[in-house]
């Protein structure tokens, strides 16, 4: 985690959670940025709404989730401007993939899950890598507390092999409320081993009604 004179990227912690559902997904993400036993802010928000029906949640180098953002907003602006509708998730999801791709040789140092509604009303979750690579998941996690949180959400929901046949949706089998109760258990639990996760859970719920936000106070050491 500690800053090197010729290295240009620090991790500034944090951890991000995403589950879709039948017809809601939710995202979550702590709000500590730190760097090694520095806590520089107790308060920051790793979630961004790109549109009505997608959000993005990343980790990583604070830096460049913020110009990452950014980018994203203004490409976004610019589709508005020329369709007259907003981006869909899985349109969002192409424009992050070839976003990031693009970046490649010096890329965003930042670890980032896209969740929202499709054309379909059925929750999706996409996850990627540094540099683009990505794909539509049940459920993922990125960040310094995903080794925790993971093998949890893998007891827990178990998305299909994507090599059966016939395919399926790659959607959990809980209720919405299900799904926010097992969000703040693993946070509580990831919390108390990763001192880079804690001090409040920002929770964002997207469904056919819109988007819906709640908070959860998390371990402040």
């Amino acid at each position: 985690m500690a800053l090197r004179g010729d290295w240009v990227y620090e991790n500034n912690g944090g951890t991000c959670v995403a589950i879709a559902g039948s017809d809601y997904c939710v995202v979550a993400a702590d709000t500590r940025l730190s760097v090694g036993y520095s806590i520089y802010t107790r308060d920051y928000s790793k979630i961004c709404k790109l549109a009505d029906k997608c959000v993005l949640a990343s980790s990583g180098f604070q830096g460049d989730m913020k110009a990452l953002q950014k980018n994203l907003s203004a490409k976004h602006l610019i589709y508005q401007h020329q369709h007259n509708k907003q981006m869909s998730c899985p349109a969002m999801a192409r424009l992050l993939s070839n976003t990031l791709y693009y970046k490649r040789f010096f890329p965003y140092y930042t670890f980032n899950i896209l969740g929202g509604l499709d054309n379909e009303g059925k929750g999706c979750v996409y996850s990627y890598d540094a540099v683009g690579s990505y794909e539509r998941v049940g459920y993922s996690c990125q960040g310094t507390g995903g080794a925790l949180i993971m093998p949890v959400l893998d007891n827990q929901l178990k998305s299909p092999s994507p090599l059966l046949l016939p395919s399926r949706d790659a959607v959990t089998p809980l209720s919405e409320s299900e799904a926010v109760d097992l969000v703040k258990d693993v946070f509580a639990s990831a919390t108390e081993r990763d001192i880079y996760t804690g001090d409040k859970l920002e929770i964002i719920v997207v469904n056919a009604t819109g988007i819906r936000q709640e908070f959860l106070d998390l371990r402040k050491d």
